[in-house]
């Protein structure tokens, strides 16, 4: 059966089918072919039930103020307040641009938003000022993925759908892990600029960082707002994404003035298009991470590539090889809806914390992103620099490796994922 699976799964895709459709498909010739005792309806509870969660509401929220903030002055405020700091430095422009994605990745949650919103502005500048075309792209698509890690991020929601882990701590479990990757590309921007011998801005005095970092206060009071109140107790994970819509909302229309209702409405309807995109795939992932679960594949998988007791830096790494690979083919979110049901259950039995087990997933959904053929954030960088998929991806090498020998650390090291623990959860 499990060999039907998987050769279901590769022609209803290949024969130009949607995601959606394959997941569908496939699970219904399954029932049909090897479950004739039970009801095919079951599939259509299962898509229902993938849906209900109240932690999802947040997805469209957060999509919503991420194309707010993508309109208005936001993005702009927040890159000239890096550059005021470490623009002088070696390596400067790259390092703003990196921490510009940091920041802008703790607002929107959304990595597709921060190539857009933040390498789309400064793009130009660094290839003004003397950075390679290659080294540049490849910086913007790598450190946008950084949305991923730092919180809100959509991928740890989807993640604690799957799992029911909490929402709230693995927020905060991506911070060590963003910030960490954050300086890991910051002291290669250094080196490497230092290196090909880029050209320095000025250092600007302190009253123009005071200036630029007023002119931003709104911006990083986002983050603050957020994470602040989640973890006050002041508001829900999913309750703060309806704060960042309004914060969004009153920042761009009423102080800023630059986005109108006429934005408004358009931003909606395009939040509600790829919202319900996003749901659909959502909702036949449960149903297809369901029928895995009672066909006891996982349990089969786990007897073939894991044995008998495996352990869990074993159970890690065969986790991180296989998202690693999916995410090379396919959304992270849908290898997040078929693999995850397999391994979390494997996970737990070994003691893994399910936090540790987190993040390395996510991890993984940002490596994917920028790996070839598939990486979500090649093609965006593509459409938004109208560059050729070749001019994206050819200086993405450094990066890459930055992120696998990442992901070799947390393995061997989980208090970098966990280290939150000592300040936050600790009752």
């Amino acid at each position: 059966m499990l060999a039907f699976m998987l050769i279901s799964l590769f022609l209803i895709l290949l024969s130009g089918f949607p995601m959606f459709m394959t997941l569908g498909l496939t699970s219904v010739l399954v029932i049909l072919g090897f479950m004739p005792n039970l009801n095919p309806t079951v599939i259509m509870q299962q898509m229902i039930d993938g849906i209900s969660s109240f932690v999802l509401l947040a997805i469209p929220m957060y999509i919503f103020a991420a194309d707010i903030m993508t309109r208005g002055y936001i993005a702009t405020r927040l890159i000239d307040l890096v550059k005021a700091f470490v623009g002088h430095v070696y390596g400067g422009l790259g390092i703003s641009l990196a921490g510009a994605c940091t920041i802008f990745g703790a607002i929107s949650g959304s990595t597709q938003a921060t190539v857009a919103a933040i390498g789309k502005p400064m793009r130009g500048s660094l290839i003004s000022s003397g950075y390679q075309r290659e080294d540049v792209n490849a910086l913007i698509i790598s450190a946008a993925n950084l949305a991923c890690l730092i919180p809100p991020s959509i991928g740890m929601i989807v993640f604690c759908v799957l799992t029911s882990v909490s929402v709230g701590e693995l927020f905060i479990a991506g911070v060590g892990p963003g910030l960490f990757i954050f300086m890991m590309f910051s002291i290669y921007n250094y080196f490497h600029s230092k290196k090909l011998r880029i050209p320095r801005t000025e250092r600007l005095p302190w009253p123009k960082r005071w200036k630029s970092f007023k002119r931003a206060l709104l911006a990083l009071g986002f983050p603050f707002i957020i994470i602040g109140g989640i973890y006050s107790g002041f508001f829900s994970p999913t309750e703060a994404a309806a704060v960042s819509v309004l914060y969004a909302v009153v920042c761009e229309m009423f102080i800023y003035r630059v986005v109108s209702i006429r934005d408004i409405y358009d931003v909606a309807l395009s939040t509600g298009a790829i919202t319900s995109a996003l749901f659909i795939l959502i909702s036949v992932g449960q149903a297809f991470s369901w029928l895995l679960t009672y066909a006891r594949i996982p349990q089969e998988l786990t007897m073939l590539f894991l044995g008998a007791d495996p352990s869990p830096v074993k159970i890690l790494f065969v986790v991180t090889i296989f998202f690693f690979f999916a995410c090379m083919f396919v959304d992270p979110i849908v290898a997040n809806l078929i693999l995850v049901p397999i391994f979390f259950p494997v996970a737990m039995r070994a003691g893994i914390d399910p936090i540790h087990l987190g993040i390395v997933v996510t991890l993984q959904s940002a490596v994917g992103g920028i790996t070839p053929p598939f990486g979500s954030n090649i093609f965006v960088a593509c459409a938004a620099f109208n560059e050729s998929y070749w001019d994206v991806v050819k200086g993405i090498t450094p990066y890459l490796l930055m992120f696998i020998l990442f992901s070799i650390l947390i393995i061997y090291v989980p208090e970098i994922a966990t280290i939150y623990r000592l300040f936050f959860f600790n009752n």
